[in-house]
């Protein structure tokens, strides 16, 4: 036996003889490719599916079988004197490939040689992909059950190296790489899953129909994009030959779950009693089904699922009056059908819903106590919707293979209320500037908060309503989402070159808005020593469009046996439309080179140094166009008041205060009227794109075990956001002899641009009707948007028994620039890509600094052992440092109104430059970082050995040791006023790590 088949079963995964290993692939399938005698034909074949493709071995001694739907083939040599080779059990994942070779041997007798088997990726080995120069994590089903891990798709994303869990005000998701969470992307067999009216969810599939995860954290190819962070690549189940069957019920019960922790002040005020919460209880119940309809031609999967999650919420603190009771149903199902029409044809159709409904029962409770009292109201949010996704791929030729995919889907956000009279709050997006002073027809109780120092810190009692309860605005009562995708890519073996090419199209629809609950939003405040109110009403409503395009070709050289190149191309185009349907963005060919290398030092896939560049595009969110270039209203006024009504908390007799500084304002010029479209972006706007650069190695450490050193660095070089300084305005036109009125649909304080570049707009800046064409120099608009992440990633995984399987990283990172990106953490602003950075050139001062997403230390590591047959434990842990902490306040008399948005404090200390006793700037992530944090989380299996491996039994803990340490903390240093905060709610902790939570499985499967 020569020595490449003596090697051990790591370096037979990684590819036996003289392979060049795994070659990148779709974000479906997989293939497999190798060498052999010109003239000879390799034959292809799923057993289990009766799957088979026959090739011819080309004159340069090569063969490639492309776009191979996920599973174990045998593979089969047929040579020219008709002898034969076979190779057993070789296993091909998504987006990689399988490198089988062929060489001369003598046949067995019967004239067959069977060769050991050949795997991509073994039961639980990630390869070293010698020609791959992406950067992913792929986690098949086998594993994720293995490993004590939420089952949700974030929590298994979050295993791999590069990614941060994000802020809680976006829900549970993940930052790749030091970006947003909210520029990521998402797909389920090859469709297009994101969210992207914010970008800040995404459609999800059943976790048990799940059959592979793929997680690109960088260096993906130029078949993705319209993501600056990560690739999330989900592959689901499918049918066989075999009949297989069966059910799991997963249960969280809430008696076992920890007590969450109680929240304090820094001086030791309790801020919240969480004492009496009833912690959630949770339960999914599944069952499947799946097995040939025809034999070797039409296979079927199918799977149902109920979840339902309850449990009650008691606020305790100083200010909430509320508490409430949460119910959430989701009856889920997907069908995933596949037809081999023949050996050249593939049509797949997947169909899938992940609808949820949710009732929120609130009751009032006493100011600062945890008892329930008189029931207010219900809210009902229903959520998600249908998708159907149909593909077909044909293979033309052995060199040639076609694609297409067209899929739909729905995404509703429902949301309405009843009070306890009976009366239904709903709202229909009637957006007018008649509501100004109020929402007119308004059902409901006004949101009321109390926002004095004296009434947060405890010491006189709390203005509250009692008759209020959604604690938010109130959504469209049909909002929702539409997605309209086609994509057609193809695949051509070209001798040593690789070539892929491809189109894709996708319209995405949405319907949103909101509005302040009962009609207007009343806030009490202390301004310039004075008690009064604050008046707020806001309004939304609009259908808007973002439609985007693309076209990529790459090609993948194989330069020598051991060293390739690739080269890929991509070009983007987005067009976003108001609630008009006007075009108000259009962006065209946004050119995104990708380029990459791997050399297999040894030339047995033992050792790859690799290395890649390229840039990365993102569109505009749909959400902009909602306020940004559709109508919208958002008034204030501060006034004086003579009482406060003792039901609704509102004020009796609100009135002017005589100062100009109170008076009627329409921020952002948001008055309730349509918007020019023609006004909105800068006419040089450019997408916003990202560079990244990836150099690393990877190494066999032992025969089954392999490790490697990553580095990274990404640099945001161009971003978007939008202005809204209407002093420029003021000064271009005393300049250039206008008289400025700027109540008109056609003068927008808020305009889309490239921060850092010229504002190239068109206004009515004088009311006139006709627009004048301005132009506002950069430099007095305020700084360029920066981004940087730099990364060091040390990382290993494999086998270190035959039962023993272990995978971790560490990364140091830092995360640095004076903007998160799409969302902004810090306050919890999900307005993605028109958060207030960038509104005010004062918001910038002091904005340099670290990150919400930086995290200079994480340490992962997850795996399983299994004692015997019948029993198994996992684990997983994590080790991290804490997230950089701001103060926000007052800057300077808050020249533009947006209260305490600055980076700006009163730190009781003398300014050295001013002179002045207090107020001073801050700069981003220099008020400290949160605690660090770890978690450790195990699981215990059990297989009766009487069920013959069909009967599991699990229990999973998570938070063994119930750390429950600050996620976040406040970081508002004072009021909007002014008013300082420190020692009453500054630095308060706003989320801890979940308590302690044990979850009980039951599977039994045929």
């Amino acid at each position: 036996m020569n020595r490449a088949l003596r090697r051990s079963a790591l370096t037979v995964a990684l590819g036996l003889c003289f392979s060049s290993a795994v070659q990148a692939q779709s974000n479906t399938a997989g293939a497999v490719f190798g060498q052999a005698s010109a003239g000879d034909t390799v034959l292809v074949e799923n057993a289990s599916t009766g799957f088979r493709r026959e090739i011819s071995v080309g004159n340069d001694g090569t063969y490639r079988a492309s776009a191979l739907p996920t599973g174990t083939y045998r593979i089969t040599l047929k040579r020219a004197d008709g002898s034969s080779a076979v190779r057993d059990n070789v296993t091909v994942n998504v987006g990689t490939g399988t490198s089988v070779n062929f060489a001369a041997a003598a046949p067995a007798n019967d004239g067959t040689a069977t060769l050991e088997a050949v795997q991509v990726t073994g039961a639980f080995v990630n390869p070293i992909d010698v020609s791959s120069v992406e950067s992913t994590t792929i986690l098949t089903a086998e594993q994720i059950a293995k490993i004590p891990v939420p089952r949700d798709v974030t929590s298994v994303a979050l295993l791999a190296p590069g990614t941060v869990k994000g802020d809680a005000a976006f829900g549970n998701l993940a930052s790749f790489g030091g970006a947003s969470v909210a520029e990521n992307a998402y797909f389920v067999n090859g469709f297009n899953i994101t969210n992207s009216f914010k970008g800040l969810n995404f459609a999800s599939i059943p976790f048990e129909a799940i059959g592979e995860q793929q997680v690109k954290t960088g260096g993906y190819g130029a078949e993705f994009g319209r993501a600056l962070g990560g690739v999330v690549n989900l592959i689901t189940k499918r049918g066989t030959n075999e009949f297989h069957a069966g059910g799991n019920v997963f249960f969280t019960p809430s008696s076992l779950r920890a007590t969450e922790r109680d929240m304090y002040s820094p001086d030791g005020q309790l801020i919240s009693d969480n004492s009496r919460d009833d912690d959630p209880s949770e339960t999914i119940v599944s069952a499947w089904a799946s097995g040939a309809l025809v034999k070797d031609t039409l296979f079927g999967y199918a799977l149902v699922q109920y979840g339902r999650e309850s449990g009650s919420r008691s606020f305790g603190d100083n200010i909430s009056v509320l508490n409430d009771s949460e119910t959430a149903k989701n009856p889920n199902w997907l069908v995933k059908l596949d037809w081999n029409i023949n050996d050249s044809n593939l049509l797949e159709f997947t169909s899938f819903s992940d609808k949820r409904k949710t009732e929120r029962d609130v009751y009032a409770n006493p100011q600062g106590a945890s008892t329930r009292e008189n029931y207010l109201g219900t809210v009902y949010d229903q959520t998600g919707g249908n998708n159907y996704v149909l593909k077909y791929t044909g293979y033309l030729s052995d060199t040639f293979t076609l694609s297409a995919l067209y899929g739909t889907g729905e995404y509703k956000r429902n949301n309405y209320a009843m009070n306890a009279a009976g009366e239904r709050l709903a709202y229909e997006g009637n957006v007018s500037p008649d509501n100004a002073f109020g929402i007119i027809g308004a059902a409901g109780c006004p949101v009321v908060t109390d926002g004095r120092p004296d009434a947060l810190a405890g010491l006189i009692p709390a203005i509250t309503s009692s008759c209020a309860f959604l604690g938010q605005n109130l959504g469209l009562q049909d909002a929702r989402d539409e997605r309209d995708q086609f994509r057609i890519d193809a695949e051509w073996q070209l001798g040593s070159h690789l070539l892929r090419f491809g189109y894709d199209a996708d319209t995405f629809k949405s319907r949103d808005g909101e509005a302040s609950e009962g009609g207007v939003a009343w806030r009490y405040v202390v301004r310039r020593g004075q008690e009064m109110v604050r008046r707020r009403v806001f309004q939304t409503g609009a259908d808007v469009e973002v439609d985007s395009k693309a076209f990529y070709i790459e090609d993948t050289w194989n330069i020598t046996d051991n060293f390739l190149t690739y080269v890929g191309l991509r070009w983007d185009s987005f067009e976003n439309k108001n609630g008009e349907g006007q075009t108000y963005v259009q962006q065209d060919n946004q050119f995104g080179p990708r380029l990459g290398f791997s050399w297999d030092v040894n030339g047995d896939s033992s050792f790859k140094i690799f290395g890649n560049a390229g840039r990365y595009a993102l569109p505009i969110a749909a959400t902009v166009a909602v306020r940004g270039s559709s109508p919208s209203l958002y008034s204030q006024q501060y006034m004086l008041y003579d009482a406060v009504d003792p039901i609704t908390g509102a004020p009796v007799n609100p009135h002017a205060t005589g100062d100009a500084r109170d008076e009627l304002a329409y921020l952002n010029n948001e008055f309730g009227t349509g918007k020019d479209p023609r006004t909105i972006a800068s006419k040089n706007l450019e997408p916003q794109y990202q560079d990244e650069y990836i150099l690393g190695f990877q190494k066999a450490i032992t025969d089954n075990f392999s490790g490697g050193v990553r580095a990274i660095y990404r640099d945001l070089k161009r971003s978007i956001d939008d202005h809204c300084d209407y002093r420029v305005f003021e000064e271009w036109a005393e300049e250039n002899g206008y008289a400025i009125d700027s109540y008109n649909p056609a003068f927008a304080y808020c305009h889309i641009y490239n921060p850092g570049s010229d504002l190239d707009v068109d206004i009515d800046i004088d009311a006139d009707g006709t627009l004048e064409h301005v132009v506002i120099p950069a430099s007095k608009l305020g700084p360029k948007g920066k981004r940087t992440y730099k990364a060091v990633e040390i990382f290993a995984e494999g086998q270190l028994t035959d039962r023993f399987f272990l995978q971790g990283s560490y990364t140091w990172s830092k995360n640095q620039g004076n903007a998160e990106g799409g969302v902004k953490s810090d306050i919890g602003q999900d307005d993605t890509g028109v958060t207030q950075d960038f509104d005010y050139p004062e918001l910038m001062v002091g904005a340099d600094g670290y990150l919400p997403n930086d995290r200079r230390h994480t340490l992962k590591l997850f795996g399983n052992y299994e004692f015997s047959d019948q029993w198994a434990v996992g684990a997983n842990f994590l080790w991290q440092s804490g997230r950089p902490v701001n103060c926000f306040g007052v800057y300077a008399d808050d020249p533009v109104g947006y209260g305490n948005s600055y980076f700006s404090c009163d730190t009781g200390a003398v300014d050295p430059d001013t002179g002045s006793n207090g107020e001073t700037v801050v700069s981003r992530g220099s008020a400290g970082r949160t605690p660090d944090i770890y978690n450790v989380d195990l699981n215990v299996a059990y297989r009766p050995s009487f069920a013959e491996g069909r009967l599991t039994l699990k229990m999973d803990i998570f938070n063994v040791f119930n750390r429950q340490k600050a996620l976040a903390v406040d970081e508002f240093g004072e009021d909007s006023s002014g008013n300082p905060l420190q020692g009453i709610t500054y630095m308060t902790p706003t989320v801890f790590q979940a308590p302690r939570a044990v979850r009980f499985m039951v599977q039994y499967k045929w």
